[in-house]
């Protein structure tokens, strides 16, 4: 891992809603950010059993995706 790569958790249901997600930024909704990260980010996506999928992100283009999910 980068010294700058940022890794997001992710945990949803059986049915795709999210149950929890790291990095949320205020005022957005669980569900809201995971789509926002699987639209914009696609290629850092690794998804792991039991429900949960990770996104490796560098901290700079989290920081991007955090202003594009609060406007």
């Amino acid at each position: 891992m980068a010294p700058s790569e940022i890794v997001i958790h992710a945990r949803y249901e059986a049915d795709g809603s999210v149950n929890e997600i790291s990095e949320l930024p205020e005022g957005v909704s669980g569900q809201k950010w995971f789509n926002l990260l699987c639209v914009k980010v696609p290629h850092a996506a690794q998804a792991l059993a039991g429900g949960r999928m990770i996104f490796r992100i560098n901290a700079t283009e989290l920081e991007s995706l955090k202003a594009a999910a609060a406007a």
